[in-house]
Parts: C-alpha cells; structure tokens; sequence
C-alpha cells in the first residue's frame, strides 16, 4: 500500500475494475482540492495515468484547446515520452494522430463517459480505461493505462496448450475424456464418441457411463470412480465397454487427478486402453494351462510310474499314489523324509551322485536303482530325473521283472554257451584223448625204464628217458594251456615286454618248426613300444600262428613277422573293435591258399578248423582271440583266396621301459635260504606239496604242509614264523587261497604270497590285480623257476 496526500492507494495486483473505480473516484475528488495536493496524488498513482483538457472554443480546431497531463507511470507503460504540460500541438504530428484516433470518440461528441481499449505498446499489452469527468468550467477526461501483458501471454499460452492437449487427445488411437474435480465429464475425444456412438454432453453425469458399460463390470467401475474421486487417488479399472453395434470389448481405464499449484485438484484426464485381444489371450492361456494342469494332474493321479518331486538334498516334497501301489507307502508316510533313507546301500552312492550332478547344472540324468518297499523287500526302479526350480523332478518305471528276465536269460545263456563248449569238448574228446594218452604213455613208460634201468645199474640211459619224459609232459601243458585261453581262464603273468627281442629270440625255434621248405623273414619297427603282455603267451600265440601259416603253404612258401607302433584315431579303433589310443602291432602274413569271407568270419569259433579229422583241434586262433581281448587287445584277420593271408595282434602300448629278458638258473646254483627262514605250502594235491617241499627243504628251507585253507590260516594266525606263504588258488574247505591270504594279512601286514595255480578263475585273483608283495606262478612250472621267485619275494622284490 502507499500513501500520498492523506488518500491510500492500492497496488498494480488489484482487481481490475476495482483499481479503475478507485482511481477514478479519486481523482474526481482531487480535482475538487487544491492543485498541490492533486498534483502529489497525481504523480503516486502507479499506473499509466493521464488528464486530457479540452475547451469548445470559437475560433480554430478542438485540438487546438486539448491540453494533456500525464504522470511518470505513463511512459512506462505506453512508451510514448511524458507530455505533461503540452497540447496537441506540441506533440509529433504520428504522435497527435494516434491520440486523436485513440481519444476521438469522446473528443468529438463529448457524450461517452466510460470505455476500454487495449492495445500494444513498447512490447506491452496495455488496457486503457477512460472516465469523463465535466466540471462546470471546464471538460476533462481521466484515462489509465493498466500493464496486462502477463494475462494476456498466460492466456494465449493456455489456448496454445489446450489446443495442443485438444489436437493430441484426437490423435492418439487411445479414447482420452477430461473430468470436473467431482467427477462429472467434461469432455472426450473423437474416438471415443465414434466407438460408442457419444454425442457431446450426453454422458456428463458419471451415472450415464453406466449405458455404454458392461452391466456385470458398472457396479466395480462406479464405486472404483467415487473412491478415486474422494481420495484423489489413481483410478485403474478393467471394464468392457458396448460398442455401436452392441458388442461389448474390454477396456483399462485410468485416469489421474490434475491439481493446481497449492495442490487442490482442478480435474481429471483419463484414456481408454483397448486390451480385448490381451485378455482373450489370455483367456486362451488360462484355459490351455487349466487343461494341462488337468491332464498333468489327471496323469498324476492314474499313472502306474512313480512320480516324485524332492530337494537336492533327497527330502521328497510330492508323490503321486502309485507309491502306494508299488512300494506300499502312503503320501503323508513319505513327504518331509529323505528320499535316501529308501535307496538301496549298494546303490546310494551314485544316486546322491546324480542328485549332486542336477544340482550343478545337468539338464537331466537317468540312473537305475532299488528302493525298499513297505514289506522289506527292493524293486527296481529306472528314473528319468530333471531339475526345475530348485527341486528334482523324477518319474520312475518299475523295471523288476525285467531285470529278473535280463539275468534269468543271460544265466540261459551262460549255460547254453557252456553246454556248446561242453558238446564242442565232447566231440573232441577222442582227439584230446588220444594226445593226452601219448603224452602220458611217453612220461609213464619213461619212468618205467628209468627205474628198469635203475635196478639194472645201467645209469648212462637215464638222461635219456628223463628227456622224453620232461619232453613230453611239456606238450601236455601246452595243450592244457590252449584250452585255458580258448575259455579265458588261464592266469596271465603280464610283464612290459619289447615284442622285436621276444620275436629275435622265438625266430629260430619258427623256422625249425615250419621245416626248409618256407622262408621266414622278420621285419621288426625300429623304436617300438613296449607292451604289457605275458611274454610266453605271445610265444605260444607267435608259433601258432607261423605254424597255422605254414600249414597254409603246403608246396612251401615265405611268412613275414612285421612288428609297428599303431596310432589309431576313432575310426581306425572302431573298425578294429577297439578303443582310440595307441597300439603295438604283431602281424604274421603269408602266401599261401588264404581264405574265403565266410572262412574268416568263423575263423575265431572254438573248435573250428580247416583242417582233415586229427589234424587240428581248432582251439590255435581261439586260444590266440582269447589271449588278446584278456591282454586288452585285439586280433584281425586279412586274407584273399589265392593271395594269402596276414593275422595282426594290436596289443596295448605300455608307458615304460621293457623288463629285460629272465635267465632261468639251474636249480643247483639257486640261493640257499638264510637262518630260520620258513615257507608255508597250502595245496590240496599231496603231489605237489611234496615237491614244493622237497626243493625248499634242499634250498634250506623249514617248510610247513597245510591241505586246505582253513588248515593254512591257523597256522598263519599262530604265533610261528612264516617267511613266506605258498599257496594254490583253489583250495577246498570253503576258502580259496587269495580268501585265506587276504585273511592272513590282518596280523600279518607284510606277507609274501606266491599262488601256484594250474587254473584259476580271474576273479579269484582281483581280475589281476595283486597286492605288492605277491606274484602268480602257473602250473607246471620249473622247479628252477619256483626256487627263483621264492629267493626274490622273501628278498622283497615282488
């Protein structure tokens, strides 16, 4: 507020018509005072303010008598230089002009009293307001310029934004429609009017939405639109909405509050968002996922397989009823326990292996194992497991029968081979008969004459029958070791072994046997690797093969020994039903008659040969097959009818270095034994003991005689010194030998073992795989041999 000359006046904020009449009314009253007070009066008015006099004079224009006073305020807002104290003579004649066109209405009637006119000066909007006021002497007007240029541009500015709020409402595909603060509509765009056939202010009350909404939605939309209004929160609803054709579409409906700057709300905006397609999709999936919950559930409930779903930790969470069916055991008698506590010892360990592996990572397992019904017993179960959302997801098909069938037919079959292999023996018994009975003629009359000749005194011919006889008992276990390895059974002694040094050392007891008629060549590879292999079986196999080639040659002709190191990549391997690695090769070729495909494809089969009745027992390449696969290897046949044949042996590489070839020392010059050194012999053949015994008690041994193994562990659990134990491997009384040496070394951890077998199931040897400390000698062997692997176990080289 200010004050001037004792009259308050109010700022330029006023209302409008207020201010004009207050300033009016006071300057009608300060033209009735003294000029000095309307002159201070005059100059505190803070709008554009000025005093136009004019006189009806006799002579010349009006504007000749037009006298104007303006206040400091009027420059400011009209721009136009103050002229106080001038008549229109002394302004600019543009200057003059303007006034005259401004004030001319009432300077040339004198009649009106009071008009408003706006207009733009100095980039300003200007209001001017003018008064007459005619005093007895004189005439005057009283004009006031009021800035109003802030309105003005607030006002083209809202124009321009609801123009623009107007212009994108229509755009937009959304139905947009503007709202009072109590609700009731305003306004909606075009595409709202067209989908639902609206005219302008026909739905203004909210209750009138209640035509065009779907009666089954209107109750939810009004009272969501009355709370939303109440508390001035956003307003969301799903509601379908009639179209003009009568179909109803579903619509998300949201509005929110518009308020002003102190936060009041001064309306509305809301738009319709079309999601009739979305929801019938969506419909669609809840109906498709309804029906596959109800197929999935139906499947859970009907099917006769296990269902389960457990932790990784094994703690089931879900089972379907055919536990109940299968196992005996009810849901609520199985959910929260640990599923682990059902699987069987011998099979628990790879079924947490294979609940760790889903837990890690693996997409899916499947694993069979047996789990304990109700009743005690154990049923096989075949799972297909898969992981999903931190749970196991198994389905389990009860395979019991079929694994019972599985074993029942491979024990049939089992059975059917062993009675093949026994029909197949029963056929060859009169050959075996008849090389078994000239051996044993051969050692028997042997004897007979040695002992003649004893009680004769004729000692010179005794070297003579002692070789026939050692000649041909050799040839009976030579026999008896194509058997064994025909079955597989014979006890391997596999040793690194360089094949070119046992080929150089074999080649000529080959030429020999195979008589002048054929040439044998030897190619052996230069660096070639060690393989693992029992070096007299590789004999054996080598002087088979030479002579089956021999045999192929009737007219004489050539056999190649070729040795080579093998690299075989998968390919390579498979053709040869072998697995990638590395190979040392063995192959025997000739030039003889070869074979047909159909020859070589049974060339393996036990008992099969070629060859006239009484000349071949069939069991050469067998025993050959047999030695190989047990060396983890393998034997193939090439051959063409006119052209030869060639039999190569891929044995396995061995990392390491080639044992250097054994001397067998005569067993005069064995090493004696040392003080008290003792020597256990367990066999159940009195025979074998005794010559065990025997070449110990010479070597100077205490040797100790057990039958059977029960007998041989009471000595051995005893408090008396035992050096070494002797045993065979198959022994009567209900314990074998490796049972009673394993039994053994609970009191005695450092036993030596040496088992004496003629044959041995593998099995009964650990497939093999010997503790350090005992080694395998197989009979019949040279009792030299027998001294030299008893000096080297007690000596600690075993």
């Amino acid at each position: 507020m200010r004050q001037a000359c004792g009259v308050t006046m109010a700022g330029t904020e006023t209302d409008a018509d207020g201010r004009r009449a207050d300033v009016l009314e006071v300057a009608r009253d300060a033209l009735r005072e003294s000029k000095e007070r309307y002159r201070a009066l005059f100059e505190a008015i803070d709008d554009g303010f000025c005093i136009i006099e004019f006189f009806d004079g006799p002579h010349g224009p009006l504007s000749d008598y037009v006298h104007v006073e303006a206040n400091p305020g009027y420059e400011r807002h009209t721009g136009i230089p103050n002229i106080v104290g001038r008549t229109l003579r002394d302004i600019a004649p543009q200057e003059a002009e303007g006034w005259l066109e401004l004030y001319g209405g009432v300077l040339r009637t004198g009649v009106p009293v009071r008009f408003e006119r706006p207009f733009v000066a100095a980039d300003r909007h200007i209001e001017v307001s003018a008064s007459r006021v005619e005093p007895a002497s004189r005439r005057q007007v009283s004009v006031l310029f009021r800035d109003i240029t802030g309105r003005k541009r607030a006002e083209a500015a809202l124009r321009e934004s609801e123009e623009q709020f107007r212009v994108l409402a229509q755009t937009v595909p959304n139905q947009v429609w503007a709202a009072r603060p109590d609700g009731r509509l305003t306004w909606f765009n075009a595409q709202l009017s067209a989908y639902a056939g609206l005219a302008p202010g026909e739905i203004e009350d909210i209750d009138g939405w209640g035509r065009i909404v779907h009666p089954d939605d209107w109750p939810a939309a009004a009272e969501a639109w009355s709370r939303a209004c109440a508390d001035g929160s956003v307003y969301e609803v799903e509601y379908r909405i009639r179209r003009t054709d009568g179909v109803f579409r579903w619509f998300l409906v949201r509005a929110e509050p518009v308020r002003d700057a102190a936060g009041p709300i001064t309306g509305w905006v809301g738009t319709n968002t079309d999601i009739d397609e979305s929801k019938r999709h969506a419909a669609e999936l809840e109906r498709q996922v309804a029906e596959r919950t109800a197929d999935r559930n139906a499947l859970w409930q009907l099917s006769r397989d296990l269902m389960l779903r457990c932790t990784f930790e094994g703690v089931i969470t879900a089972v379907n009823p055919a536990w109940k069916e299968m196992l005996g055991w009810r849901e609520d008698e199985l959910l929260g326990t640990r599923l682990f506590e059902l699987v069987h010892p011998d099979d628990l360990a790879h079924t947490v292996a294979g609940a760790r592996e889903l837990s890690e990572g693996t997409s899916h397992a499947r694993f069979d194992n047996r789990y304990r019904a109700k009743d005690g017993s154990y049923r096989w179960i075949s799972w297909s497991t898969r992981p999903s959302d931190g749970l196991i997801n198994a389905v389990g098909r009860d395979i019991t029968a079929e694994r019972e069938q599985a074993e029942a037919l491979a024990k049939t079959e089992e059975a059917l081979r062993q009675a093949q292999k026994m029909e197949a023996v029963g056929q060859l018994t009169g050959g075996l008969a008849h090389d078994f009975n000239n051996m044993l003629a051969g050692i028997v009359g042997s004897l007979e004459l040695m002992q003649t000749r004893m009680l004769q005194g004729r000692m010179g011919d005794l070297e003579r029958y002692i070789g026939a006889a050692q000649g041909a008992a050799k040839r009976a276990a030579a026999l008896t070791h194509r058997l064994l390895a025909f079955s597989r059974r014979q006890t391997l002694d596999p040793r690194p072994t360089d094949v070119n040094r046992l080929i150089e050392g074999m080649v000529e007891l080959v030429r020999r046997t195979v008589g002048p008629a054929v040439a044998v060549d030897v190619v052996g590879a230069g660096g070639l690797w060690p393989t693992l292999v029992d070096p007299s079986q590789l004999e054996n196999a080598l002087l088979n093969l030479c002579i089956n080639a021999r045999d192929a040659m009737p007219v004489g002709g050539r056999i190649v020994i070729e040795t080579g190191n093998r690299w075989l990549d998968h390919r390579a391997a498979q053709e040869r039903d072998l697995e990638p690695g590395q190979y040392v090769s063995l192959c025997v070729s000739d030039n003889g008659t070869g074979m047909a495909p159909d020859i070589v494809a049974k060339a393996f089969d036990p008992f099969f040969t070629t060859k006239p009745i009484g000349e071949g027992t069939g069991l050469g390449l067998s025993m050959i097959y047999g030695f190989a696969k047990q060396s983890g290897g393998q034997v193939r046949i090439y051959s063409e009818v006119g052209a030869g044949t060639m039999v190569c042996l891929y044995l396995p590489r061995h990392i390491g270095e080639a044992e250097e070839a054994e001397a067998v020392p005569d067993l005069s010059e064995a090493a004696r034994a040392k003080v008290g050194e003792t020597v256990l012999v367990v066999d159940d053949e009195p025979t074998v003991r005794m010559l065990v015994t025997e070449v110990l008690e010479d070597l100077g041994y205490a040797a100790i005689e057990a039958a059977d193994g029960p007998s041989g562990l009471k000595v051995l659990q005893s408090d008396v010194r035992i050096d070494l134990l002797v045993t065979d491997v198959g022994l009567p009384g209900g314990m074998n030998g490796r049972q009673m040496a394993e039994a053994a070394l609970a009191s005695r951890p450092n036993l030596k073992v040496l088992f004496i077998t003629g044959y041995a199931e593998n099995a009964a040897l650990n497939h093999g795989h010997l503790l350090p400390g005992m080694q395998v000698l197989v009979k019949p062997f040279a009792l030299e041999a027998l001294a030299t692997r008893i000096r080297g176990l007690i000596e600690g080289e075993g």
